[in-house]
């Protein structure tokens, strides 16, 4: 549940996931272009091949998630943490991390990384997060 007692979310591990509710999600962050627009079947990918994804529900209602790549051994990278801007503030993006952190490190993952957005810094901090001081960031060009 998240930290607003009159609301009842729950945040369980899952295999698939409806697309209207994928999209919505990606709307709201603001992650939805137009390589989405005319390629929208990589949603038919991004829960299943995920090693973990973490739908966060209120009511049936897929109202947050986050998603974790990684060989569930050594390394994991957490990415596409959202909670749709009408539930926000209540506690569920953290809850969202914390269950992918427990389901990481119960198959002995040591190493959790993840890239925020320069306004997300004091979320991650408060979970535990550190810059990763002497590495940089780096993406193939297109």
């Amino acid at each position: 549940m998240g930290d607003d007692p009159a609301l009842l979310v729950t945040f369980p591990f899952v295999k698939t996931a409806e697309k209207k509710a994928l999209t919505a999600l990606y709307k709201d962050a603001g992650w939805w272009d137009e390589n989405c627009e005319n390629h929208p079947e990589f949603l038919d990918h991004v829960v299943k091949n995920s090693a973990l994804f973490v739908g966060a529900f209120c009511e049936k209602k897929m109202i947050g998630m986050g998603r974790a790549l990684s060989d569930l051994t050594s390394d994991a990278y957490i990415q596409d943490v959202v909670v749709l801007q009408d539930y926000r503030g209540r506690g569920i993006g953290k809850k969202i991390i914390e269950k992918l952190i427990t389901g990481l490190k119960d198959h002995g993952v040591d190493w959790i990384g993840l890239i925020g957005e320069p306004d997300t810094r004091r979320f991650y901090e408060n979970l535990g997060f550190q810059e990763l001081s002497g590495h940089i960031p780096y993406r193939l060009k297109d």
